[in-house]
């Protein structure tokens, strides 16, 4: 099967761009739910999945004593604001680590607080800017309770091959292999089937079972009860959590992945929009969460999404995106 169209541009009465892509909802006890596109279709869930790529942390008991606010970090794509980078150099500073020793590389943050003040100070942006950073100090965290080496992003680590066991029993699936992401961690590909069975299996979790079923619970519940350090103000994650009142985590990944994991319907679901444009994935995972009875459609949150409109620099309205006929059905 190939790819289906699922979002649209139009500007003037005329279709002027058009998306295509896949997704899978799946249900933790049922199997696969719905699907459109290809379900298996293999991708890099990129940011997507960094919910497993904590796992280790978590259920090898190194990251026992973390608060909710640091699991949620963890699992982040940050927008480098002061909220963040406090977040990150105080949890380093617990360690007794400090930004040297992160992995992840620099570049500068999204918030633009945070950039124009490093601006006015004359300072250059850090690692702790970096959106994975919260994912590399949990990274270096489990490092330590493993006594591995400082290049904790080698896809041959002991960190990392537990990360690649963790994702492989998750999905479902043996990867058949990686890519380097844009943090330099290695990133596990998986096909739609194995990522949105992965995130049932997060929906699922009670919080009173095995080490795996406690620490899929703890992240997952921490990204929903604290949307702010996940991604941060205005992004599509921070605000459709809050819209769902903190009951279902989402997580984007880049090149237009993003997940939903919904404890009290027991789904995992998973989008890839084939041309990599975070405006389509955006408008699919909210309708999917419409769909589902887990977003209010006329929530604010949900129409920025659904149905937003384009405006040139002058402010006047120029097209909109709307989803495609017959998605989702």
């Amino acid at each position: 099967m190939t790819a289906v169209a699922m979002a649209e541009l139009w500007r003037g009465g005329r279709m002027e761009s058009r998306h295509l892509g896949h997704a899978v909802v799946w249900h933790a006890e049922g199997g696969l739910t719905e699907a459109w596109g290809d379900a298996a279709a293999m991708i890099y869930p990129r940011s997507s999945c960094k919910m497993i790529q904590a796992l280790p942390l978590m259920e090898s008991g190194a990251g026992a004593g973390l608060k909710p606010q640091q699991l949620a970090l963890a699992c982040a794509s940050h927008q480098g604001a002061a909220l963040h980078v406090e977040a990150v150099t105080r949890w380093l500073s617990d360690m007794e680590m400090s930004e040297a020793d992160l992995r992840c590389g620099c570049h500068e943050p999204s918030d633009l607080t945070e950039r124009n003040r490093l601006i006015r100070a004359g300072e250059a942006p850090c690692q702790i800017h970096n959106n994975c950073s919260g994912k590399h100090t949990g990274f270096l965290m489990m490092n330590r309770h493993l006594k591995g080496d400082a290049e904790y992003v080698d896809p041959a680590h002991p960190l990392q091959r537990a990360i690649a066991q963790a994702h492989d029993e998750v999905t479902g699936e043996t990867s058949p292999g990686y890519g380097i992401d844009g943090c330099s961690a290695p990133n596990f590909a998986t096909s739609l089937t194995g990522l949105a069975r992965a995130m049932a299996a997060f929906a699922r979790a009670s919080g009173e079972g095995d080490a795996r079923d406690r620490a899929m619970f703890a992240l997952t519940r921490a990204m929903a009860a604290h949307p702010e350090y996940v991604a941060g103000e205005g992004r599509a994650c921070t605000e459709l959590m809050r819209a769902m009142s903190h009951r279902v985590t989402i997580k984007t990944g880049a090149e237009a992945v993003f997940i939903a994991i919904a404890p009290e319907k027991k789904l995992g679901m998973a989008v890839k929009i084939a041309d990599g444009n975070s405006r389509a994935s955006e408008a699919v995972i909210a309708a999917l969460l419409v769909r589902h009875g887990l977003l209010d459609a006329a929530h604010p949150a949900a129409q920025k999404r659904l149905n937003p409109v384009q405006k040139n620099w002058r402010g006047f309205e120029t097209g909109d995106i709307r989803l495609a006929s017959g998605f989702p059905g």
